[in-house]
């Protein structure tokens, strides 16, 4: 694995992590009865982003981790895939 293919990896896995970690422990600003004028009742009131990031980030380091080291070590490579999901 080239380095700029693990950069891309890690990328997708830090990524697809925070879309899966934002909505936990949301409280909206509706549930808080603190509405800002001009924003919608759904915002959050205290994202706790710094939290998140720190959650996400351990989370998609230990995940690339496990695939980097699978693709590395070939315990599943590109052609056992590929046998696997060709049309026949």
């Amino acid at each position: 694995m080239s380095i700029m293919s693990a950069i891309a990896l890690y990328a997708v896995i830090w990524f697809m992590t925070m879309f899966l970690v934002l909505p936990f422990r949301l409280k909206t600003q509706g549930e808080a009865g603190e509405v800002v004028p001009g924003t919608p009742s759904s915002a959050p009131s205290d994202a706790q982003m710094l939290r998140k990031v720190k959650l996400v980030t351990i989370i998609a380091t230990c995940t690339f981790v496990v695939i980097a080291g699978i693709i590395i070590s070939e315990v599943i490579t590109f052609e056992m895939i590929e046998s696997i999901t060709r049309f026949r």
